[in-house]
């Protein structure tokens, strides 16, 4: 002990402030620099038989780091490149904050107050199921190459065997394949969270998992690796053997049209609510369904941006994109709901700002400002129109307009993305795969739209046959609605046990 405890009092009284915190700072100088200079010295050591790599290549590895290319042939070869890394754990984190809590949050707040916790139940519920089906076998499914398949993945994956932190180069040159197990499985996990919107208030929670779980298999896990995986049949840019050349930056098909479409039969599976058509049904609490979006509209910074899996220029603009076509879809919503109703709603600026968000999602690394301006405007009308006047119009009960927004809205933007893609957004639209698949031509001669159009009818043809299946599978053992009682009582009390509020 450098000093007596009953030699400091007399010593601060001799001492200072100023002179405290002074050696204070140069105690934690000191210490720093010793450990510095301790792990520098240990990585200066020269061992026998080592060389230094010539000042070229390490040259030509800093800037593949710097562009995020191809650092084959240098000595960063495998390493992981700390910005794109530090970038993509944020965005993961930013995916996950978008369904615990925000699209808890937002579903909450729209049902009635005697459902409001099976909402929050079913996502985080979700949750969880999704993240150990992932491990299990689903990036396997999605990501792996062995089993040299347009439509699946492969089994080398399976538990997450092999998967560590060096990039898998299929993927990412410059990001931990841990890190990009990681960001997937955040999209994954909102997919199904986003359907169960359609059939909220009205279907058991162990109904909700089991449904869930089959559906990751039947549709997710398939038509993720279709549209993102290194062989898949829709990869336009990154697989040269693709048989449709199309294009999705970060889930138009995959995540909204998969859910919406969904989401639109499952109405029809499940049924109406008890009253739906006869009394009232509004939202219990828009202040929830604000909070909601407002998280929403921040953690999809990661899931659009984030899906470029560096922090580049592509990232940039997707940043950009993804604001412009919210802030428009949500003002003109907005603006047509005035000009129809005489009132512009809260819950219409809500609605609006994510039927941009998901419009976007899949242009939002290939379309400029202009694009995404006009794709937000016509996602504001066009979901709008399919949440008011088309679910009156043919009777179904989307209880939060899942189909309307995510299924609407996503095929809107996929649609639009073959309209607008640009190369000037994003080069890898005419780079090598792109050119040997055809996906160059289109972009340059036009007719993308073409392919888009046939990714988006092999998604709904998927997305619809998979639900039946996993449906009539859920119908036939733990059944899909609960008892007519406890439908009325509310599912708080009845599934949970809990009440969301206890005044």
């Amino acid at each position: 002990m450098l000093f007596h405890k009953s030699y400091i009092p007399a010593l601060w009284r001799r001492t200072t402030w100023r002179q405290a915190v002074a050696a204070f700072l140069a105690s934690i100088v000191l210490s720093l620099w010793t450990t510095l200079y301790s792990e520098t010295a240990q990585v200066a050591v020269p061992t026998s038989g080592t060389s230094v790599p010539p000042l070229e290549q390490r040259v030509r590895g800093l800037e593949a780091y710097l562009s995020n290319s191809d650092p084959t042939g240098t000595p960063s070869e495998g390493s992981i490149g700390p910005g794109h890394n530090a970038w993509m754990m944020a965005s993961s984190a930013l995916v996950l904050f978008m369904t615990l809590p925000g699209l808890a949050l937002f579903y909450g707040g729209l049902v009635r107050s005697k459902n409001v916790l099976s909402i929050l139940a079913q996502c985080l519920g979700i949750t969880g199921l999704v993240t150990i089906l992932w491990w299990v076998a689903g990036y396997s499914l999605v990501f792996g190459t062995s089993f040299q398949s347009p439509f699946l993945g492969g089994a080398e994956h399976f538990f997450l065997k092999g998967v560590t932190s060096r990039p898998n180069p299929s993927y990412s040159y410059w990001v931990p394949e841990t890190t990009y197990a990681m960001f997937q499985l955040m999209f994954a996990i909102i997919t199904p969270a986003l359907m169960i919107g359609a059939i909220a208030e009205r279907t058991k929670f162990v109904a909700v998992l089991l449904l869930v779980g089959l559906w990751m298999f039947l549709v997710y896990f398939p038509l993720a690796h279709m549209v993102w995986g290194a062989t898949g049949l829709l990869n336009g840019v990154w697989n040269p053997r693709c048989a449709v050349p199309a294009i999705d930056f970060a889930g138009g098909t995959v995540v909204h049209m998969s859910s919406g479409w969904s989401a639109l039969l499952l109405c029809h599976l499940v049924g109406k609510r008890l009253g739906y058509g006869n009394e009232p049904m509004p939202p219990h609490n828009l202040v929830l369904t604000m909070t909601g979006t407002g998280m929403l509209w921040v953690g999809w910074y990661g899931f659009n941006a984030g899906s470029a899996v560096a922090a580049d220029g592509i990232a940039a603009n997707a940043f950009l994109t993804t604001t412009l076509a919210t802030a428009v879809a949500s003002f003109s919503w907005a603006l047509l709901e005035y000009a129809l109703r005489g009132k512009a709603s809260l819950l219409g600026f809500c609605s609006g700002a994510v039927a941009g968000l998901v419009a976007i999602t899949p242009a939002c690394g290939f379309v400029e400002a202009n694009g995404a301006m006009v794709i937000g405007a016509l996602a504001g009308v066009v979901c709008y129109f399919a949440c008011v006047k088309l679910k009156k119009a043919l009777g179904y009960d989307d209880a939060l307009d899942t189909f309307g927004i995510h299924g609407v809205g996503g095929s809107l933007g996929a649609f639009l993305t073959g309209v607008f893609a640009t190369k000037q957004a994003n080069p890898n639209l005419i780079g090598d795969a792109a050119t040997k698949n055809g996906l160059a031509r289109l972009v340059t001669e036009g007719g993308l739209w073409v392919a888009q159009l046939e990714a988006m009818l092999l998604t709904v043809l998927l997305a619809l046959v998979g639900t039946l299946v996993a449906a009539f599978v859920v119908r036939s053992t733990v059944g899909l609605r609960p008892a007519i009682e406890e439908e009325i009582t509310g599912l708080d009390t009845t599934e949970h046990g809990e009440e969301g509020y206890v005044l």
